[in-house]
């Protein structure tokens, strides 16, 4: 009787760390069509599993092609203190990413070059079917 009540009880503890997390979530968010050499801000949606908790988070990434044809995608967290950033959205410093918080800018490619003391992170890449798929943020490796 005592196995009878407690296994569901371990079970409903232990199963979540047991389960297969696969080579990481994917997410599919925009055609590879649509994807220029200009810095474009696209939305998408991930779910996250927290324990038994399901919630759905609402993120964005700055995608474009660098000159060989190659998509990287980079986040729009400033490194500075977390603020968001937007391209070509302040005149005095055209073509960059700029922070409205503090005036931290960066590269196209996510180089900083004033206040923030490291280049924005990326999203890791998949191309399949003809879309972009992102995966999990990391440091970014285009600027190194």
């Amino acid at each position: 009787m005592v196995a009878g009540v407690t296994l569901p009880m371990v079970r409903f503890a232990v199963d979540p760390i047991l389960r297969d997390k696969g080579e990481g979530a994917f997410v599919k968010v925009a055609e590879v069509s649509k994807i220029t050499n200009e810095p474009q801000e696209f939305h998408f949606e991930l779910k996250q599993q927290d324990g038994w908790y399901l919630s759905t988070a609402n993120l964005v990434a700055w995608i474009r092609k660098d000159e060989s044809g190659n998509i990287y995608a980079l986040s729009p967290i400033c490194k500075h203190l977390g603020c968001t950033v937007g391209w070509n959205s302040n005149s005095n410093f055209p073509d960059q990413y700029h922070c409205p918080c503090h005036g931290a800018h960066y590269t196209k490619e996510g180089k900083q070059l004033a206040v923030a003391s490291k280049p924005l992170d990326e999203y890791k890449v998949m191309i399949k079917d003809d879309w972009v798929y992102l995966g999990e943020i990391v440091p970014n490796t285009i600027v190194s």
